[in-house]
């Protein structure tokens, strides 16, 4: 069995903050490790998590990429989308299009769709028209 976390929950794995509501996630995961489930985490929710982190708690744009990509890594949370394959890419931080815009490109490019936008910066991925 599967078990999605809400943004709620994950917040609490990468900001650390409140710190019993952390534990709380914390053994929660434990409980679903131990009896052979699997957290997953959606596209939105990685998105909805990487900007709260940044408003709400005054994470750094780079320090919040790299908590997500790390809470990846572990291999105990599986994206059930593409965050994970995105937040491996170097440079994301600083990179044009940003992290949440190539979520979106991806999720229609893996669904066989292009994109249309008016961010220049999309123009360089593939499958994207960029409106004048």
């Amino acid at each position: 069995m599967k078990v999605g976390l809400d943004t709620s929950v994950v917040l609490r794995l990468i900001v650390g903050q409140p710190e019993d509501q952390t534990r709380g996630a914390i053994a929660f995961l434990d409980d679903i490790r131990r009896s052979g489930h699997q957290a997953v985490i959606d596209d939105l929710v990685v998105a909805e998590a990487y900007f709260a982190a940044q408003y709400h708690y005054g994470v750094p744009k780079a320090d919040a990429l790299a908590a997500l990509h790390r809470m990846f890594l572990a291999g105990e949370i599986l994206s059930t989308g593409q965050a994970a394959r995105i937040l491996a890419m170097s440079g994301l931080a600083s990179a044009k299009p940003g992290f949440v815009d190539r979520l979106i490109h991806a999720s229609y490019t893996n669904s066989g769709e292009s994109m249309a936008t008016f961010e220049k910066s999309a123009g360089k991925l593939e499958r994207v028209r960029v409106l004048k």
